[in-house]
């Protein structure tokens, strides 16, 4: 097996995802995609033609985001015709999944030079666009087993794991803290490029979702979110989601529902992607790596809670690269709700200083795609 160097990683910001009101909103997800490809091309003085593919997530593959959003982006930024294009959906994973993919496919010697990273605008294809539920809408699935929406399975770990409203508001605050910080410090500024529009006017160049100045009080009056939705009588015999879900586990009594808009992550609109490249590669073309991956690794989760899943995955990476959690100096966790990285951080005994030092998706948001790709790049700059 050969090595898989990181030669740069970059972004867009990430604009509101509210359609006619966010900064990226008018802008076709594709273009997004193809200005992040064009960023990285510049940045690094890239032959295009030697780019062996460029894998991308995306995870409402549906209207603009359809019919394999990575070849058409590539198109759009005005590639040969040469370099391909693969879209993939790992949910809120994909953008990490397809630098995996890339990763994969130049450690194996098949591939010198290959893009992973994602796209979503959640502004121009909301969630649930595909109409497919959270099942693909099987009902011999369903029997089987009903999965519940996130929102509700994050409220089933707090419950399991005692972790109060407080303390999820607590870690949102500090979520928007550090990301402030990290604003002013222009922590972001290595990455970060500014999105254009087509006639060359600036159409965003910074993160709109942060809310600096978040305060426990502030979130303390918004209702949680998912209690009403949890009351719903969605099952075959007239269950409601929250009886659905606790069938899984019948020693809890009740979902106490502690998560809101506030303490959850940001519905946002962006891109981003990692340029990796073989040690020959690298050699042949003077480009100066930033980092090399030791290891990947994916694992599942029972389905209904299903949010616990980083636990696993993050031991079998390790287990791979002969390392413990103790050996990793910064943790990039995606705050799809707070209680998710705060679950992974009792699990694996890690240093919550170590942790998200930046903010995380709750203060910059999600854009479901791109997010992997944001994560190994802010990782990327904060390491250096």
């Amino acid at each position: 097996m050969g090595d898989a160097f990181i030669i740069d990683a970059v972004r867009t910001p990430r604009g509101r995802g509210k359609a006619g009101k966010g900064g990226l909103s008018h802008i076709h997800p594709q273009e997004l995609l193809a200005q992040t490809l064009n960023q990285v091309a510049e940045r690094n003085k890239l032959n295009k033609e030697d780019v062996t593919d460029v894998v991308a997530g995306c995870v409402s593959q549906v209207n603009e985001q359809g019919a394999c959003i990575a070849r058409n982006s590539v198109l759009a930024a005005g590639w040969p015709d040469i370099v391909t294009g693969v879209t993939l959906n790992r949910f809120c994973g994909s953008g990490l999944q397809a630098i995996n993919f890339a990763a994969m496919g130049v450690m194996s010697g098949q591939q010198d030079l290959v893009i992973g990273g994602g796209v979503e605008s959640m502004s121009r294809v909301g969630m649930g666009s595909d109409g497919a539920a959270m099942d693909g809408n099987n009902m011999q699935l369903r029997e089987k087993l009903f999965q519940v929406p996130q929102g509700i399975s994050a409220d089933l770990i707090a419950t399991i794991d005692g972790v109060t409203r407080e303390q999820v508001d607590q870690f949102a605050v500090e979520s928007q803290n550090k990301a402030a910080k990290a604003i002013e410090e222009k922590r972001f500024a290595k990455s970060l490029f500014a999105v254009k529009n087509q006639d060359g006017s600036v159409a965003l160049d910074h993160d709109e979702h942060p809310r600096a100045g978040t305060t426990l009080e502030s979130l303390g009056g918004l209702n949680a979110s998912f209690e009403m939705m949890g009351q719903a009588p969605m099952g075959p015999n007239g269950e409601t989601l929250d009886q659905l879900a606790l069938k899984r586990y019948p020693d809890v009594a009740k979902i106490k529902h502690v998560h809101h808009a506030g303490n959850s992550s940001g519905i946002v609109d962006g891109a981003a992607v990692v340029l990796m490249a073989s040690e020959d590669y690298v050699k042949k073309s003077g480009l100066k790596p930033r980092a090399r991956i030791i290891s990947m690794a994916t694992a599942g989760a029972e389905p209904v809670i299903m949010l616990t899943a980083p636990t696993p995955a993050s031991e079998r990476a390790l287990k791979k690269a002969g390392m413990k959690p103790s050996d990793i100096d910064l943790w990039e966790i995606n705050e799809a709700f707070a209680v998710v990285p705060l679950n992974t951080i009792r699990r694996l005994e890690i240093d919550p200083a170590k942790v998200n030092v930046n903010g995380g998706a709750i203060a910059l948001g999600h854009p479901l795609g791109a997010t992997g790709a944001c994560l190994l790049g802010t990782a990327l700059d904060e390491l250096e």
